[in-house]
């Protein structure tokens, strides 16, 4: 039995991973029954919402019997229950874990009895006690739902069928083509095999291939591989296409008058220099008070999009934009993203907006939501606002002139000295209110994002990075305090939780057990972070990444660190932002990307009608989608950012470089190289100075000889060995000393 897990209490709020933990603590002793309140008490719950929460659970365990009430009020495991329903996780080797809330450890299931399931494959398995031993096991019975049935991969033609070899190494098997069903593909094209059959008799799954997306190693191919692997569309219907044509774009006199009317505040944008879509602007107006009116205006994307329309279930069924390093596969079509709803400068547009009085303390003193009508007056990009922040000062507020080598129209032009204030004003806010939440116990992970310089084909022609500046974080600082307000808003009630459905983005506490391999590691580094308490580890953790900034090992630690919080998640359920340090959180400021924000205008709307509260199953169900396709718009992303770094090696296959061991396994060391951060592996069975064991306690590799030990964290010298754009893999030689 692993050791006793931290429960941090939660008063008033959602219980998240409730099953698990109750079963986590029935499972400490199959033959003691336990009620509800000794259950609650073992998960440090004392208030009578959660303990009310724990007896309803543990009345849903009891119906579908995973446990058994043994005495009146006391519950027991069943364990006479062999059989259980969970996910598959299949490793790159062919073996599966079973993943259940029943049970507190993933279940290994050895490849030969998979039984035709799949990875992410609902499943039913038995489970049983291999050779009377304690640890368990479990044999697939059934495939209950198949978790993808399109799958991406190279077509090997024989004389009369086929095979399609799937790039993803968690596929294990390759899918039977017959000849009637090659769709017109040849021998070697990357194609979409879809899943027809899998015969009782037979090794492969039998399939018909869909769509022939062209060669191997051709640029639009592999992007449009990534993209259905996850199951992301690249191109609109031409039915959402025309819908969307068919829009009616006029902002009519009787509309205006619906809302309030903020054309004349000052009002601007500062988004990426390459932006097509802009989200958001912000007003500014002083006040006679001294205080600020500062508007946050938002595409007004739900005036377009109408529910039950082919346009809005297209936007729902992506649920987002997808970002890849050479494009971006947009929720909308172009029409509505990068047009009407785009909030360009010199343009009307029709708005969603919350509107704030702030004083010099950065404190809130009045709010307001509603439709606008706004006119964006500038556009900036971050570079150009952050010239100004750089280069001008409050106490003398003038014009400035805008220098030409980041100017992004190409010219030196004049900020009015209104704008100038205007941003100096709200940078000097966006920092008061930055420090604020970190005080609160926000965490910082301000990580380098990897970009790419790419010619006319898409060929990677540099590396480089971009790192948050204050233009950036003035921005993020009062799009977080729109997102904030407005769940407050619909969330309380006189101060109290209100029971109004809303969409909410929340952010549970790290994993404890992750946050205590997070600190057996970057011991060896020198850091500490003390996880006693809620307000200890969030400081902990933010002293940590604020000391390995700039340092070899940075990005390591911040990838493991990211790795011990759980994922942020879309739901009905509030239980509060832990990363940000917010009781309410939502998505309010990205509609032209992110189909949850639409939902969050709709309601919000709803509810300043007066409307009463729509039932949460509904949402909480489109949550789950939103959440999902963030999910797999995410891998996506990384996968392009993969592909075009070993695209990018593939020309310095003779160079040197000095990299970070970025991880230990028994078959080799991750190396990620420290001025591109590509990642790749170096194979024990390359090393050839010595013969190296794998040393998981030290997380290392040590030579059984010379001693000699690669630890995680050690700068290296490696060299590319092997380039592989299809699996995306890339292969170093370690140069020794």
């Amino acid at each position: 039995m692993s050791k006793k897990k931290k429960f941090y209490k939660k008063k008033g709020k959602i219980l998240k991973d409730l099953t698990r933990n109750i079963f986590k603590i029935l499972n400490e002793d199959s033959t003691k029954s336990l009620n509800y309140k000794q259950i609650a008490a073992k998960m440090n719950i004392s208030d009578t919402d959660g303990k009310t929460q724990v007896l309803k659970k543990l009345a849903d365990l009891k119906e579908t019997k995973k446990i058994k009430e043994t005495d009146r009020g006391k519950f027991q495991i069943n364990i006479e229950r062999k059989y259980s329903v969970g996910r598959l996780d299949v490793t790159s080797n062919g073996n599966a874990y079973f993943i259940s809330d029943e049970f507190e450890d993933d279940i290994f299931i050895p490849s030969i009895n998979l039984n035709k399931g799949l990875h992410q494959d609902t499943v039913k398995v038995y489970t049983y006690n291999k050779r009377g031993g304690k640890k368990l096991e479990a044999d697939v019975v059934e495939v209950l739902e198949r978790a993808k049935t399109e799958f991406v991969g190279v077509l090997q033609l024989n004389k009369n069928f086929g095979f399609v070899i799937s790039n993803n190494q968690k596929m294990y098997v390759d899918i039977f083509i017959s000849q009637n069903k090659l769709n017109g593909a040849e021998d070697g094209d990357k194609v979409v095999a879809t899943l027809t059959d899998w015969p009782q008799n037979s090794k492969n799954p039998f399939g018909k291939i869909t769509t022939v997306l062209g060669k191997p190693g051709d640029h639009n191919t592999e992007m449009h591989s990534i993209l259905l692997e996850y199951g992301l569309p690249y191109e609109f219907p031409k039915e959402v296409e025309e819908e969307a044509e068919n829009l009616s774009i006029e902002i009519t006199k009787e509309e205006i008058a619906k809302r309030r009317d903020m054309r004349s505040d000052l009002t601007f944008t500062i988004d990426p220099k390459d932006a097509k879509d802009f989200d958001d602007a912000l007003s500014f107006t002083k006040l006679e008070n001294g205080n600020y009116e500062i508007g946050i205006h938002i595409a007004d994307v739900s005036h377009y999009l109408q529910e039950k329309t082919i346009l809005d279930d297209e936007a729902y069924d992506r649920a987002t934009s997808v970002y890849l390093v050479d494009r971006v596969v947009p929720m909308l079509p172009e029409m509505l993203s990068n047009g009407v709803c785009s909030l360009r400068p010199n343009e009307e547009k029709l708005t969603f907006s919350a509107v704030f009085e702030i004083n010099e303390k950065a404190q809130v003193i009045n709010k307001w939501f509603g439709r606008t009508v706004t006119y964006s007056d500038q556009r900036f990009a971050y570079e150009e606002a952050q010239s100004i922040i750089e280069n001008c000062t409050l106490s003398e507020v003038k014009e400035y002139q805008m220098p030409l080598d980041i100017s992004i129209i190409d010219a030196e032009y004049t900020v009015s000295k209104e704008i100038v204030e205007a941003t100096l004003k709200l940078d000097e806010l966006a920092k008061r209110m930055r420090k604020k939440r970190m005080n609160a116990g926000a965490i910082s992970f301000d990580r380098v994002e990897v970009k790419f310089d790419l010619d006319e084909e898409a060929n990677p022609l540099g590396v480089f990075f971009k790192e948050s500046k204050d233009a950036n974080k003035l921005i993020e600082e009062f799009m977080l305090l729109a997102n904030r307000k407005v769940a407050e808003f619909i969330g309380t009630e006189k101060g109290k939780a209100s029971k109004n459905t809303f969409i909410y983005r929340t952010h549970d506490e790290p994993n404890v057990d992750k946050l205590a391999a997070l600190q057996g590691i970057i011991k060896k580094f020198g850091y500490s972070i003390d996880t006693e308490t809620k307000a200890s580890t969030s400081q902990s953790l933010n002293k940590l990444l604020s000391d390995v900034h700039g340092k070899a090992e940075s990005n390591m630690v911040e990838t493991l660190a990211i790795r011990t919080m759980s994922k942020a998640e879309y739901t009905t359920q509030n239980i509060g932002h832990y990363g940000l340090a917010f009781d309410y959180y939502s998505h309010f400021t990205s509609p032209i990307r992110r189909y949850p924000d639409v939902m969050t205008h709709r309601l919000l709307q709803y509810y300043l009608d007066g409307g009463k509260s729509p039932k949460a199953d509904l949402y909480e169900e489109k949550c789950k989608h939103s959440s999902q396709m963030e999910e797999l718009a995410a891998k996506a992303e990384r996968s392009s950012i993969k592909y075009m770094q070993i695209k990018y090696m593939q020309d310095h296959q003779d160079n040197e470089f000095e990299g970070v061991i970025s991880g230990v396994t028994e078959w080799g060391i991750y190396v990620e190289i420290s001025e591109n951060k590509c990642e790749g592996m170096v194979r024990i069975r390359d090393v050839k100075s010595d013969y190296f064991i794998f040393d998981e306690k030290q997380y290392a590799i040590v030579g059984q000889s010379t001693k000699r030990i690669y630890q995680l964290g050690d700068v290296v010298t490696v060299k590319v060995k092997n380039t592989d754009l299809e699996r995306k893999h890339l292969d170093f030689y370690l140069i020794e000393d």
